[in-house]
């Protein structure tokens, strides 16, 4: 039996995911990577986008927005600003909150504004990109 990749998923509200897969694919800032069990020690920051974790021939998809990515001898750690199940995205929202952000980004009145709306248009746009495919 091949070795088993360990696997934690957190984001500030739960643990979304705890246990033993195959492999999983971040979306880190500088492109995807995928991590496999013996995996060499690192750290990425990540960016929006979808984690497929892999198991057997089951793969699971979760959109994650914000945080990093820790690989050590032990595993695979991903603490997310945010992470959100596909299979519960309502795209007809989505789209709603992205025109709601592109309004803001136009109304902003300061940098702390500006920088809010462009983080919630990033967001919103790698999640419909996602739902997409």
């Amino acid at each position: 039996m091949a070795d088993k990749l360990n696997f934690d998923l957190v984001a500030p509200e739960a643990r979304v995911f705890q246990g033993e897969v195959d492999m999983v694919v971040v979306p880190g800032s500088e492109g995807d990577f995928g991590v496999l069990a013996g995996h060499a020690p690192f750290m990425s920051t990540i960016r929006s986008g979808a984690i497929a974790i892999h198991d057997g021939a089951d793969v699971r998809r979760t959109f994650i927005h914000g945080g990093f990515a820790e690989v050590t001898p032990a595993g695979l750690t991903i603490l997310a600003e945010e992470a959100i199940d596909i299979a519960d995205v309502d795209p007809a929202e989505v789209e709603r909150q992205l025109t709601e952000a592109r309004e803001d980004l136009g109304q902003a009145r300061d940098e702390d504004e500006t920088r809010e709306a462009k983080n919630r248009i990033e967001k919103f746009e790698a999640l419909l990109q996602t739902i997409a495919h």
